[in-house]
């Protein structure tokens, strides 16, 4: 086992009607002056948001709301939002919605902290973030696992950039998971958040290091668990077992847990966030797109991990078969799953391709934030290498 730190100090609260206890949870942290942030209308309509304003009205919370958050959630509203909660004086960020909606309440928790600091500077980090007001969550969508990671991704209007930023201070201070939240959730966004699920596990799974027996095992059960219940999910829709299992999933799949003792490599996670930038895609859809291509492309680095995840992960039979051989069965299996969920395989079935040349290498430079990066850790990815990746999931 290699040396690792772990802190994951989210309070989940779990199970059907728990949202009701958001103002509640708020006034355990000492907040009172609430900013709601949501996404469009299905939180209004559903009753969803109305129910967790009651809960800080019963509470003793004033708030205020800002709604109209889209999916790659915009710099725009996020300083929006930085002016509403100063002018507002807001000492706590609510967010009921799911990755987007979280990362747009982290994004002006961290601008709100910081008045006159220059929310993209804080994203593209030219300068640190050292303060945040506290976050916490009501999850209505199981995928990005926002509600319990320290991360927060922000789509530039301007320029289409697309930037993460990862600190201790974005983890959320609380986390409420009402499986039934999710009942009427449209096939596609399901699909894509199991998709987002199992990639923050495998973009931990697929690294250098791989002595960490536990860790293995831990992410092996989590996407084992998350295959079985998004079949079960899509063909069951509103399933409350499925949705409770995919819910739990997404939250640890991105505490850190499942890549303990490991170096993220959140190549392919970069690779889609120029695409869903570019093409305003959903972001699921993006990875199950290039997931395919950079797998081929980077599976001969360590064939053996490939074999093991095609073994312990899809069940695939090892007897007679060469590494390179059950390595290039599990991509393949993996790549027909993503397709049983009407998940894309490539660019063309993503709705963005085949693109031109000239598109291809501009993806490629974006990605690499125009020559100053290189991406990933289980193979380290250039230019070259981009651009080869791009182009190879280019039909």
């Amino acid at each position: 086992m290699q040396a690792f730190e772990f802190y994951a100090p989210t309070h989940i609260i779990f199970g059907p009607g728990t949202e009701e206890q958001a103002g509640r949870q708020i006034a355990h942290w000492n907040g009172s002056r609430v900013l709601v942030v949501y996404g469009g209308q299905s939180a209004v309509k559903s009753g969803l948001l109305d129910r967790v304003l009651d809960s800080l009205t019963q509470a003793g919370l004033t708030f205020e709301t800002l709604g109209g958050v889209r999916p790659n959630p915009r710099l725009s509203l996020a300083q929006q939002g930085v002016e509403q909660a100063l002018a507002f004086g807001a000492d706590f960020l609510l967010a009921v919605g799911g990755g987007s909606v979280i990362d747009t309440a982290k994004a002006v928790a961290a601008g709100a902290a910081n008045p006159g600091t220059d929310l993209w500077d804080l994203w593209e980090q030219k300068v640190p973030l050292r303060s945040s007001l506290p976050v916490g969550a009501v999850l209505t969508i199981p995928a990005a696992g926002s509600e319990s990671s320290d991360s927060a991704v922000l789509t530039n209007d301007e320029t289409r950039a697309k930037r993460g930023l990862s600190s201790n201070l974005n983890r959320p201070r609380f986390a409420i998971l009402n499986p039934e939240l999710t009942a009427t959730l449209p096939p596609y966004q399901v699909a894509c958040g199991v998709v987002d699920i199992m990639m923050h596990t495998m973009d931990r799974y697929f690294n250098p290091i791989t002595t960490n027996e536990l860790t293995d095992e831990l992410a092996q059960g989590l996407l084992r668990t998350v295959i079985r219940n998004g079949r079960r999910a899509l063909e069951q829709p509103g399933d409350y077992q499925a949705m409770s299992e995919l819910m739990w999933a997404g939250s640890l799949s991105h505490n850190g847990l499942t890549g303990l003792g490991g170096a993220k490599d959140f190549a392919p996670h970069q690779l889609g966030h120029e695409l869903s930038a570019m093409f305003d895609v959903a972001h699921g859809a993006s990875l199950s797109a290039i997931w395919d291509s950079w797998a081929r492309y980077c599976c001969r680095q360590n064939l053996g991990r490939f074999a093991q995840f095609g073994v312990q992960v899809w069940g695939l039979d090892p007897a007679g078969k060469t590494e390179e051989e059950l390595a290039s069965d599990a991509i393949q299996t993996t790549a027909g799953y993503f397709r049983s969920l009407n998940m894309p395989t490539s660019l063309s079935s993503l709705g963005c391709g085949p693109l031109s040349e000239d598109t291809l290498r501009e993806l490629a430079r974006r990605c690499t934030f125009f020559g100053k990066r290189t991406i990933g850790s289980f193979q380290v990815l250039d230019y070259e290498d981009i651009l080869s990746i791009y182009t190879m999931a280019n039909h």
